[in-house]
């Protein structure tokens, strides 16, 4: 296939890029140079678009303004990148017969959905309730690729948890709830090339988790116990490690829609992060690492 690939430049575009390169020819679009990068500019720019699309069969739309630029970049930028960039390259992507479109998301866009003192299951099914400028502009730019969607262009709508380089404590507890590998996101966008069914389907992608619906409730109040239970590896590692564990959990991300749909389940758990932190790798912070809260 060939395959349009924007945001080619980050690091989930990275990921994407090393999963299919060895198999598609890849055309990578972004405005900061890097070797996963053939085009170098704004994709929102129809002129760019153009000659870029020409015998694409399919678009992977990686590209937006992501949560570090809340406050940053006027919400009016958020509008023209996130909800009509998109509007844009998926109209150009349909003119230029391109059949299939895969669309970065996030879990973010849930929001206020998450219950303050309790633990929220959140499946495909619970409405969005976006806080911010990115998770509402996100939320638009998947509901005009639902009206765009049909027989000749179908879309798959991905929402990724969380999955940036954080304190490796805390990264290898969310990989329980609420995080997953970006190499593991690269082969959801992968899977999500091929699959049958209806023109449009969202689904949450998200590492496998160990706890099921009715933990929801110790998780709120004694999570420390449920991962015991439920993980007893990883409370082995954080006690050999002198880590403490979570006191509560307030959300779980359950992705087994995925697994069905597009035949995609996680490959990177817990025990992941903990050797990439061992080894140092750039993808782990040491624990007690201070980072920026703008997140989920």
């Amino acid at each position: 296939m060939r395959i349009v690939l924007t945001g080619s430049s980050g690091r989930i575009g990275r990921a994407i890029f090393s999963a299919l390169c060895g198999q598609h020819e890849i055309i990578g679009i972004d405005r900061s140079p890097f070797s996963t990068t053939h085009v170098v500019g704004d994709f929102a720019n129809e002129m760019l678009l153009l000659p870029v699309l020409r015998r694409a069969d399919a678009v992977i739309h990686t590209a937006a303004l992501h949560a570090p630029h809340v406050g940053t970049v006027p919400h009016e930028e958020f509008q023209r990148i996130n909800v009509e960039g998109t509007r844009l390259i998926a109209r150009e992507a349909i003119a230029a017969g391109v059949k299939r479109f895969v669309f970065t998301s996030t879990t973010a866009l849930y929001g206020y959905a998450v219950s303050v003192g309790s633990c929220t299951w959140i499946d495909e099914d619970t409405p969005p309730l976006p806080k911010s400028i990115y998770h509402r502009t996100k939320l638009e730019a998947e509901n005009v690729l639902e009206e765009m969607a049909g027989p000749e262009f179908a879309v798959r709508v991905l929402r990724m948890s969380r999955s940036f380089p954080e304190p490796g404590d805390a990264m290898a507890a969310y990989r329980l709830h609420r995080g997953i590998d970006a190499r593991d996101v690269a082969d959801a966008h992968a899977a999500a090339l091929s699959n049958g069914g209806a023109h449009f389907q969202r689904y949450i992608v998200s590492a496998a988790s160990p706890f099921i619906k009715q933990d929801c409730e110790t998780l709120s109040i004694d999570a420390a116990s449920a991962i015991r239970r439920k993980a007893p590896d990883l409370a082995a590692e954080f006690d050999r490690r002198g880590w403490s564990l979570p006191r509560t959990i307030d959300r779980v991300y359950d992705s087994s829609r995925a697994k069905n749909g597009i035949g995609w389940q996680s490959l990177f758990s817990f025990d992941e992060v903990l050797a990439q932190m061992d080894r140092r790798s750039l993808e782990v912070l040491p624990p007690g690492s201070r980072i920026s809260t703008k997140s989920e």
